[in-house]
């Protein structure tokens, strides 16, 4: 369970630099200029998406308890190791936040629903798929977020002039291409 913990949060964490919520988080501290609510916004959105997340992965691979399934979940990790190295960037249209509610439930629903479909929410099915624990994963996941995502709202642009996105992108894909080479090389012993 300490594994599918600590796994989970480096692989989020690192991941999550440069992503596309991670822009979102620094678009909304520059916007509305009150971290906390922001935070807890961030936090609340990441432990139900990730915990739904990690849910579906566990079922999936409980489902479909098969090696070939076991090398889709490895060679999953490797493609996400690529996936990794294209930069997100929020568009035009994504990048606008209405304000029409608190500064908590704007960030809420948006960091909940730009998350659908990102890298590190397919990350923690494949997580959830690989450990079979939801809580151990979602939690990891969620701190990994957390540890990304709060310097991004406390430092905000001054965050992105000083770390190099580019190395922090690497670490992330070589952490993926680690954990899905020793999957790939597990199956083949």
């Amino acid at each position: 369970m300490l594994t599918a913990f600590f796994a989970s949060t480096a692989i989020v964490a690192f991941a999550e630099i440069g992503d596309k919520t991670m822009l979102l988080a620094i678009l909304l501290a520059t916007r509305f200029r009150e971290p906390l609510p922001i935070i807890f916004g961030i936090l609340a959105a990441t432990l139900l998406n990730h915990a739904l997340a990690a849910f579906a992965g566990q079922q999936v691979a409980g489902l479909l308890d098969a090696p070939w399934f076991r090398w889709a979940v490895a060679l999953g990790f490797v493609a996400m190791a690529l996936w990794t190295l294209v930069p997100d960037k929020i568009d035009e249209d994504e990048g606008e936040v209405s304000h029409k509610g608190s500064v908590f439930l704007t960030t809420a629903i948006a960091f909940f629903l730009v998350e659908m479909g990102d890298k590190t929410q397919v990350a923690t099915v494949a997580l959830g798929a690989q450990y079979q624990s939801v809580v151990a994963v979602a939690a990891g996941t969620t701190l990994g977020m957390m540890i990304a995502n709060v310097p991004a709202v406390y430092l905000g642009e001054e965050l992105v002039k000083r770390v190099s996105l580019n190395v922090m992108r690497w670490t992330a894909a070589g952490l993926f291409l680690a954990l899905g080479v020793w999957q790939l090389w597990a199956l083949a012993s």
